[in-house]
Order: C-alpha cells, then sequence, then structure tokens
C-alpha cells in the first residue's frame, strides 16, 4: 500500500508543526485533526493512508479515537500510530490492545517516524 495521505492528530499545535515538519520529507498530503473526535471525522472524511495520534487529548482521547476507527469496516483498514508521552510497555501493549499499529514516545526524533510511514506502505 502506498501513503500518499497521512493525518496528524495531536491538541498541542507545537506538536502538529513538529510532525508536519518532519513528514514533509515524505512528500505526502498531510491533514491535521485537533481532537479524537475530528479524527474520526476526518479519517471517515479524507480515507488517510495512516494515522499519526496522540493519546492524552480532552474529551475524546487518542485510544477512544482509534478503536471508533477501527470498529467502522470503511476505515478500520487504516494503520494508527501513537505518538505520545505516554511511553512505558505497559502503553505499548494497551496501544495495540487498542487497535494501534505502533506507539511512538515523545520525544521522538525524525528516523522514528519516517521508519514508521515506510514499514507500514
Amino acid at each position: 500500500m502506498a501513503i500518499n495521505k497521512i493525518l496528524i492528530v495531536d491538541d498541542s499545535a507545537t506538536d502538529l508543526t513538529a510532525l508536519q515538519e518532519t513528514l514533509a520529507a515524505t512528500h505526502c498530503m498531510v491533514i491535521t485533526a485537533r481532537s479524537g473526535a475530528e479524527a474520526v471525522t476526518k479519517t471517515k472524511s479524507e480515507q488517510p493512508d495512516l494515522i499519526f495520534m496522540d493519546i492524552v487529548m480532552e474529551n475524546m482521547n487518542g485510544y477512544d479515537a482509534c478503536r471508533e476507527i477501527k470498529s467502522d469496516p470503511a476505515t478500520s483498514h487504516i494503520p494508527v500510530v501513537f505518538v505520545s508521552s505516554k511511553n512505558q510497555k505497559a502503553d505499548h501493549i494497551w496501544a495495540r490492545r487498542q487497535g494501534g499499529d505502533a506507539l511512538i514516545g515523545k520525544p521522538y526524533n525524525a528516523q522514528q517516524i519516517i521508519e514508521q510511514v515506510s514499514k507500514l506502505a
């Protein structure tokens, strides 16, 4: 599967910008969402090829959004990579149980993000 469109989900403008700058090297179209609920809506309408999602967000967190995305047959095939300060072994296990394909801990380096794009392509 080719990765042409990536959705970034984070309630922090700083983190959104950092991920956008990192993903510029992939030459993919990058779209953003500022909440879990917006992520679910944009996933349905935009059909991204890959989602990078924060976990800790108000109202609908990343886990809730991932479960909703993965439970919908129209979006269940889209890989979700969590990017979060939650980076303990238990967090990695829980992320997988929620339907996530991977978890990258913050702070991350650009290579970790690019590797996930390549791995999931």
